[in-house]
């Protein structure tokens, strides 16, 4: 099983546009963007997608990504649900996965595609192609989010969501012991309502005991990607883990 980071970007993605800021010039001169939020997750034949970034086609043509099995659905802003219209009018088969809530608010944007609607409960285990999954509900006001456990062959895969670093109890016990945590971090530092910085979310992965951290959905608030990485373990586009063997691999390209 391969877990692919697609797009480690926020709302706006890095650069932005009309921003000159250091951050941005320095990913447009280095041509390393980072596109928004969306993971693939691929096993043998199976591919999967947690969110649908606005960035999809050209992610899932960089990737030779030529079907998508099943999605599934954090929350339903913009910057993760959108791009499902990018590969809706020639896959119609596709089935979204999601809570009855969030399904709910995405409908209100997908109105004009008709999907095969899938509702799961938070904490009830669910199964694609041979991948057990659980949502588990974080904090992301003011809508309803919910983050992302994979089991795969005694593998725990843990995917926050957008969310900050008040998650209830229950969800904080989901996330324990990963060997792999992919969390939001949207800056390096400072307090944001929705999100983690840099430094909470290394701080909760400590507390949950992730054997590797991986930090995504970031803004053009850090230093670039060079130099913020000797500080964080900031994730990058196309950067890849495999899972195999009783052993994790990691890739970084894209």
């Amino acid at each position: 099983m391969i877990v692919k980071l697609l797009g480690t970007g926020d709302s706006p993605g890095t650069p932005i546009l009309n921003c000159h800021c250091v951050t941005c010039e320095d990913a447009r001169k280095r041509k390393r963007e980072r596109k928004r939020f969306s993971i693939l997750v691929k096993n043998g034949d199976a591919t999967i997608l947690i969110d649908t970034s606005p960035d999809l086609r050209r992610q899932l043509l960089d990737n030779s990504i030529e079907k998508v099995d099943a999605v599934i659905w954090t929350h339903s802003h913009f910057d993760h649900i959108s791009g499902f219209g990018e590969f809706y009018r020639v896959q119609g088969n596709v089935i979204a996965y999601t809570t009855p809530s969030i399904h709910e608010s995405v409908g209100k944007f997908m109105q004009f595609m008709e999907y095969r609607k899938r509702e799961v409960e938070v904490f009830q285990d669910f199964s694609i192609h041979g991948i057990k999954f659980t949502l588990f509900p974080v904090n992301h006001p003011p809508v309803d989010a919910v983050g992302v456990k994979i089991e795969w062959n005694g593998f725990k895969i843990v995917i926050s969501g957008d969310t900050n670093v008040e998650i209830g109890e229950k969800s904080l016990e989901e996330m324990e012991n990963a060997d792999l945590l992919i969390i939001n971090a949207i800056a390096p530092s400072g307090k944001f309502r929705k999100h983690m910085n840099a430094r909470e979310a290394m701080t909760l992965a400590e507390r949950l005991k992730a054997k590797k951290v991986v930090l995504s959905h970031l803004g053009h608030f850090y230093p670039p990607h060079r130099i913020a990485v000797k500080n964080f373990p900031l994730g990058e586009d196309g950067q890849t883990f495999y899972f195999g063997e009783g052993k994790l691999d990691e890739y970084f390209g894209d």
